[in-house]
């Protein structure tokens, strides 16, 4: 089973891009993040003809988290079992944890699936900082409540946290930033006591791999970056995953691409083989030719 997270940016404004991947990779799940739809306007249609079933959680122009599955879906939570609060003041947004769509749940192939789309925090201890570390903490309880560590599960999506310095693309010029504080990183230990692994940290070791880029300044094109994308596993399916990798090839080309790429895992036996196109960038950082 290969199953992958991807930050679209907008699931309207990418859903060439995403068909396009999907075609490319072909996962038999995918979590999204980020969708801005509201449920009524979810492209059910267009996935289903793909083979595809989806289960989507928004709210209209903001957050938006959904899962696409080629091999069912069952057992549907959203919003860690709580109805969708009303949205606080414009100038208030993420604010509150269960005002904003940012967590679905699922049962796919057998895999308890849990996508998430994390606040941003913006600035180091302002009010929406401190919601960031909030909603952390209710994922934290709802795991403890609903799920088992020996279970086969995957909690994936945009954390918009970078764990540690090898994920960033200079930890002097982002510490005392969002993203990499020691309260951040520390709400993501938590997930990793709780019984979860970095499923791509068990075959990337590697510094330098990054799963968004900002659009401006040549970012991408020098690799400046930030792993922020994450699938954490439990030790039943460490032990099955036999291959993972972020396709930088995503963040290329038309139609117009996310900020962020895909990361894919596959589980007891390798997927659709793709080039994830890193080779160009080692080269470059190495020195050596490449485009």
């Amino acid at each position: 089973m290969r199953i992958a997270t991807w930050n679209v940016n907008s699931l309207k404004a990418r859903l060439e891009k995403v068909f396009w991947w999907i075609d490319r990779a072909r996962p038999d799940v995918l979590l999204m993040q980020e969708t801005k739809l509201a449920d009524g306007d979810a492209p059910v249609a267009r996935f289903r003809a793909a083979g595809y079933e989806l289960a989507h959680h928004g709210e209209g122009r903001w957050n938006g988290v959904a899962i696409a599955s080629l091999v069912g879906i069952e057992r549907v939570v959203s919003n860690f079992g709580e109805l969708l609060r009303p949205p606080p003041a414009l100038d208030q947004g993420d604010q509150d944890p269960l005002a904003e769509a940012r967590m679905i749940s699922g049962v796919c192939g057998g895999v308890r699936v849990v996508c998430v789309y994390a606040p941003n925090g913006r600035t180091v201890g302002s009010t929406f900082y401190q919601a960031k570390l909030v909603w952390y903490r209710l994922l934290v309880r709802w795991l403890e409540d609903s799920a088992d560590p020996t279970e086969p599960l995957v909690l994936g999506g945009d954390f918009n946290v970078a764990p540690e310095d090898a994920d960033v693309w200079d930890p002097n010029a982002a510490h005392g930033g969002t993203h990499v504080s020691p309260l951040e990183r520390e709400a993501v230990a938590r997930l990793h006591r709780w019984g979860l692994v970095d499923a791509y940290r068990l075959h990337h070791p590697e510094p330098e791999r990054y799963t968004w880029w900002d659009y401006r300044a040549g970012c991408f094109h020098q690799n400046i970056g930030m792993r922020i994308d994450h699938l954490l596993v439990t030790q039943t399916l460490a032990a099955r995953t036999v291959w993972a990798e972020i396709d930088r090839e995503a963040r290329k080309g038309k139609p117009v691409p996310s900020d962020h790429a895909p990361l894919l895992i596959d589980l007891d036996r390798p997927g659709q083989p793709i080039d994830a196109g890193w080779a160009t960038v080692e080269r470059r950082i190495a020195g050596g030719p490449g485009p």
